[in-house]
């Protein structure tokens, strides 16, 4: 089976695991699923799924916690997560979004439209090359230097980890600085046209960004989008 299409489902009804598992196993996916979030870490290393989907009440350690234990651990920095919830509240997406989640899917959801989430997630990360129109692997301006090739970010000579997403966003913008990238460039550069994501994701990403980086390498152009600072 090829690893690009193994799953790992992780929800504590077991109802929920035997339907997704049946509707995704009829599509071709190889499916693994965990009631249990305190044993995800172990199911990862053993499993080394491409996609995880996982729902944000869980017992003991829930699932924002659950998504960040995986987004600490560079390793594991490849694979999508995507919440699937019945939590609907925009604070709930925001914290998964800001937990590292790529996606956001809310319950109940149909077979086939899940099924079209999961193949659109995976067919995104198999072509994804967000940065078009730059060859280049090694971004440096004034202190912040950003290699695309080992994903690192050092600024004044401290080592930033960023989650996939976060670092694909600062590469864009930091590839042309000065230009304005209106909001549905990057959406479309960095999660893809078939990829339905809420409308505060670019948001929080840059959000995180700025808390993680000392200084503010990225602008807000209020109604447009976002551009990245050459006046620091």
């Amino acid at each position: 089976m090829n690893i690009s299409k193994r799953v790992l489902l992780i929800d504590d009804e077991k109802y929920i695991l035997e339907f997704l598992s049946y509707n995704l196993t009829k599509e071709g996916f190889e499916v693994m699923t965990c009631n249990d979030s305190n044993s995800v870490l172990n199911l990862i290393e053993e499993f080394q799924p491409s996609l995880i989907l996982i729902d944000i009440t869980m017992p003991n350690i829930d699932g924002i916690e659950t998504c960040e234990a995986i987004r600490s651990n560079p390793k594991y920095d490849h694979i999508i997560i995507a919440f699937l919830t019945a939590r609907a509240e925009d604070y709930s997406q925001i914290a998964g979004l800001e937990a590292g989640a790529d996606d956001y899917i809310k319950k109940p959801i149909k077979p086939k439209v899940l099924v079209s989430r999961v193949k659109a997630l995976l067919r995104r990360k198999s072509s994804e090359n967000p940065y078009h129109e730059s060859s280049k692997e090694l971004i440096e301006i004034s202190d912040l230097r950003i290699d695309r090739e080992t994903y690192s970010v050092n600024v004044e000579n401290q080592n930033i980890f960023l989650p996939r997403k976060e670092f694909e966003l600062l590469y864009l913008l930091a590839s042309k600085p000065g230009k304005v990238f209106k909001r549905e460039e990057i959406f479309d550069k960095i999660w893809g046209d078939d990829v339905l994501v809420g409308g505060r994701t670019i948001d929080v990403h840059v959000r995180k960004i700025r808390q993680k980086l000392t200084k503010q390498y990225i602008t807000t152009v209020k109604g447009v989008g976002y551009k990245f600072n050459t006046n620091m």
